[in-house]
């Protein structure tokens, strides 16, 4: 219940947790051990599937992986822990002389140590052009302003607690080449007597574009949010530089957990959606509107690099539920979702309605007063409305529901 050990005591017929006072039976227990075996058969299965499928995506896919990261020097892997946090997972390595006191992830406590094993060394690494101090100015700046922030958000906001962590990535770079036929149209309209005409012309487009991408990221943490990840993008690889283990002084490092093979169709897409958006461009400017048809994509000498880049992150809970800020630790870009406060938004919308509704009787007076009553009827059933699907999609999310 709290990820604390359990022991068993001789001769007592429940095993009862020294921490957190939690009580299990043997059977429970024994129930508990064969859902543990259970689930690592199944995914040690899908990790089958996944190594083939992905073996064969390689084969199909043109990318060489074997010189993404090197092994560890003699020596040199005994200066790393590991953490691993008893709640979500999350395994975070660091040097010796830096311990992680807490999940940067859901902020747990307890972080149980390992040995370190099963990482590649990094090609490079991008090192923090960002402090702490910095960090925590952005978050702070983030949450002013924010009418509808709750205000025990703000007074509780436990900013201080800021983590620099290099987040492991995956850089594919390849020469692509594509071609694509599009279906565009020019829509014409004019008078014909009584009659409005519209003419639509159709036309075939065939573009062909090549490319050399360098360093297409793709992060290999699941615990991070892509989306997050993907947002404080771009990073400056001009400033990437051999790894060090240097660098890793005071930081923690999230050990990666999705490999190069894993993230060769993310890469792929990324690339695929490059090309399209460059072939149809100039289509799009020329054209009322363009449809893509089909299209094709070559790459050639792709190899792939494992990099850390550096982000400052932090998870803090508000009413149970963890919301995650995260700032670029080269450039300072910052992104984050902020809570909002269901009672401010209702007080809001009466008060916008009550606005409407003391403006009407000055402005139109008694006899005019009919269509202000209206409109401040729909600033609350529209304010209703609005709030409950933002209800809707955030139970959704919090479900996995694809939106």
């Amino acid at each position: 219940a709290c990820g604390g050990p359990l022991e068993f005591t001789p001769g007592a017929e429940q095993i009862v947790c020294e921490y957190c006072g939690s009580a299990f039976t043997i059977a429970e227990i024994e129930a508990f051990y064969a859902q543990q075996v259970a689930a690592e058969e199944a995914k040690a299965a899908e990790e089958a599937v996944a190594a083939q499928n992905a073996a064969d995506y390689r084969q199909a896919g043109g990318w060489d992986t074997s010189t993404a990261g090197t092994g560890w020097a003699e020596g040199e892997a005994e200066y790393l822990h590991t953490a691993v946090c008893s709640s979500c997972g999350a395994e975070i390595v660091s040097d010796a002389n830096t311990m992680a006191t807490e999940c940067c992830y859901c902020g747990n406590a307890t972080m149980l140590p390992q040995r370190f094993t099963g990482m590649l060394r990094p090609d490079y690494v991008i090192p923090f052009q960002t402090t702490k101090e910095d960090a925590i100015a952005a978050l702070t700046n983030f949450a002013k302003g924010k009418r509808l922030l709750p205000d025990s958000f703000i007074r509780d906001r436990r900013f201080e607690k800021i983590q620099g962590m290099y987040v492991p990535f995956w850089l594919f770079s390849a020469d692509v080449y594509a071609e694509g036929q599009f279906d565009c149209t020019k829509v014409h309209s004019y008078s014909e007597g009584d009659y409005s005409v519209t003419e639509t012309s159709h036309y075939r487009c065939v573009r062909a574009a090549g490319a050399r991408f360098y360093n297409v990221p793709a992060d290999g943490s699941l615990k991070m949010n892509d989306t997050y990840m993907e947002s404080v993008e771009p990073f400056d690889y001009s400033q990437m530089v051999p790894f060090s283990m240097a660098y890793m002084a005071g930081y923690l490092a999230d050990k990666y957990d999705v490999d190069a093979e894993a993230n060769m169709p993310r890469a792929d897409a990324r690339i695929a959606k490059t090309m399209l958006d460059s072939m149809t461009s100039d289509l799009s400017g020329e054209y009322d509107s363009v449809t893509e048809e089909n299209h094709s994509l070559t790459k050639n000498a792709g190899d792939v690099k494992y990099a850390l880049a550096p982000v400052w992150i932090l998870s803090t809970r508000y009413n149970n539920k963890i919301y995650t800020f995260m700032m670029n630790g080269q450039t300072g870009k910052f992104v984050g979702t902020l809570p909002s406060d269901e009672g401010k938004q209702l007080k809001y919308m009466l008060l916008t309605a009550a606005v409407f509704l003391v403006l009407g009787y000055f402005v139109s007076g008694i006899h005019f007063y009919a269509p202000f009553v209206l409109l401040a009827i729909a600033v609350i059933a529209f304010g209703g409305y609005f709030m409950s699907y933002r209800k809707f999609v955030k139970d959704a999310r919090e479900r996995g529901d694809n939106l």
